[in-house]
């Protein structure tokens, strides 16, 4: 599990999240250098193939002291739940109408295990006194920030356009990890990995 918290930090951006086969994000790589092909003019922020994970709860910023509790949710959510299969799938953008701001790629959760676990995440996070999502949980993997409208109605038409799907992958772990912010963009650290396993 290996709890520990930054004493040099008095407080830490941080997030649960599912970690990405390498083979999967080559792929979502590849997707992402077709679009950039395509539209090398339209200017956005594209995701790292490095950095690809999905996301089960985005704390923000907390006390570094309270990371550790974070862990134990995260720990005790884990256990709660036995590994599962995803698969990585569709295309689409957020707003879904009007002129898009992100684009992503689906999540296909056919054994409902990432929900159960994301569930789990939730109850346990509020056992610690973090408070709930307000937003429906919607699994997705983040490929882009569109940050000018010139040219994103066009960006975000051939990405629906270009069909994707991944082979099933399992997952075993949760992970929680600091974000911390940089002229470059966010780095990640991973804190710790949690096993997925019913007790």
């Amino acid at each position: 599990m290996g709890l520990y918290a930054n004493d040099e930090m008095s407080e830490q951006r941080v997030f649960c999240a599912i970690e990405l086969p390498a083979d999967v994000r080559a792929h979502a790589a590849q997707h992402i250098a077709r679009l950039r092909e395509t539209a090398p003019d339209v200017r956005a922020s594209w995701e790292r193939a490095e950095k690809m994970h999905i996301t089960l709860k985005f704390l923000g910023e907390i006390d570094s002291e309270r990371v550790v509790n974070l862990q134990s949710a995260a720990e005790r959510a884990s256990s709660s739940v036995e590994p599962f299969d995803l698969s990585i799938e569709g295309t689409g953008t957020f707003p879904p109408h009007g002129l898009a701001r992100v684009l992503w790629l689906g999540v296909a959760d056919a054994s409902g295990g990432l929900r159960r676990l994301q569930q789990h995440l939730e109850d346990e996070c509020a056992r610690e006194g973090f408070a709930r999502d307000e937003k429906r949980f919607h699994p997705h993997l983040t490929i882009a920030r569109l940050r000018h409208p010139s040219g994103a109605k066009r960006l975000a038409a051939l990405h629906n356009e270009m069909s994707f799907k991944t082979d099933s992958f399992s997952i075993t772990e949760l992970i929680v990890i600091r974000s911390e912010l940089g002229p470059r963009g966010s780095s990640y650290t991973e804190i710790s990995r949690h096993h997925l396993s019913v007790n």
